[in-house]
């Protein structure tokens, strides 16, 4: 193809992915607002059982808007059910969308979650929308296009000394295995050491989008899935943020661990991790 085909075929898929980010942005939002609606007063519950139909309603009441609408936009890309599944999918485009981040924090009345939704091609998110509706922000990230808040770039922070961040890290889930729950202890007490505040708590997209928003410095996990990590991931390198794994190798969704800071304290936060 002669090269001035070859750039407008890029240029045309430029365009197309940014009117796709405009109108993923618009789903999200009404989900979100969708879920608004139901927030309120703590839900207690009894068991187990009533606890996770009560996310499961959440998450209807959010894919119940999501999924037609982003179908619509990209009818032959898959979708992920599960939100918990990790590892890479298979070629191809595919819809990564976490109904309700933070369903938790939705049912006892926190407002720390949002509605994210995130296109995957071939393995690597090309663009990602993330509302809060407790706030009404709305983060976006395309390729090669930076990210935004509300429309308003994003840059990671300039900080280049870890003794003088804030980072944070979400808990293990309540089914995780034992020795990936005694790696997250450990590391909490080596950052506790290291640096200046350490945030724990979830979901891991907020934490993301902080630093890609240069809030905080740096964002680390162990395990984790597609949905806690693409989003954010997406925000934070084009926010000019580095992502790796714990141990400072490229991070892809195999990894056993992720880390998301500003490019000035890498080294310091995968010496801390790897201590």
């Amino acid at each position: 193809m002669p090269e001035t085909l070859a750039a407008a075929a890029v240029a045309a898929v430029a365009a197309s992915d940014a009117d796709l980010l405009d109108q993923t942005a618009i789903a999200v939002r009404a989900a979100g607002s969708a879920l608004r609606e139901r927030f309120g007063e703590v839900a207690r519950h009894r068991t187990r059982e009533e606890l996770i139909r009560a996310l499961a309603a959440n998450d209807d009441t959010a894919l119940g808007i999501l999924r037609p609408r982003l179908t619509r936009l990209r009818p032959h890309a898959g979708w992920v059910e599960d939100e918990l599944d990790g590892g890479a999918l298979p070629p191809g485009e595919w819809w990564v969308v976490d109904p309700a981040e933070g369903n938790i924090n939705h049912l006892h009345a926190l407002p720390e979650w949002a509605v994210t939704a995130t296109l995957v091609r071939d393995n690597r998110p090309v663009l990602t929308a993330v509302h809060l509706p407790m706030t009404g922000e709305t983060c976006t990230a395309l390729t090669g296009a930076g990210a935004h808040l509300d429309g308003r770039p994003l840059d990671v922070a300039p900080t280049r000394d870890l003794s003088l961040s804030i980072v944070a890290t979400s808990q293990a889930r309540p089914d995780e295995e034992d020795d990936v729950v005694r790696r997250v202890g450990s590391s909490i007490t080596a950052m506790l050491c290291d640096a200046l505040v350490v945030r724990t708590a979830v979901p891991a997209t907020l934490h993301l989008l902080n630093v890609a928003a240069g809030r905080i410095d740096a964002f680390w996990q162990f395990a984790g899935a597609r949905a806690d990590l693409l989003p954010g991931a997406l925000l934070v390198t084009e926010a000019g943020g580095r992502i790796s794994d714990a141990e400072g190798r490229p991070w892809t969704p195999h990894s056993e661990s992720f880390l998301a800071c500003a490019p000035g304290i890498h080294a310091q936060a995968v010496a801390t991790l790897t201590r």
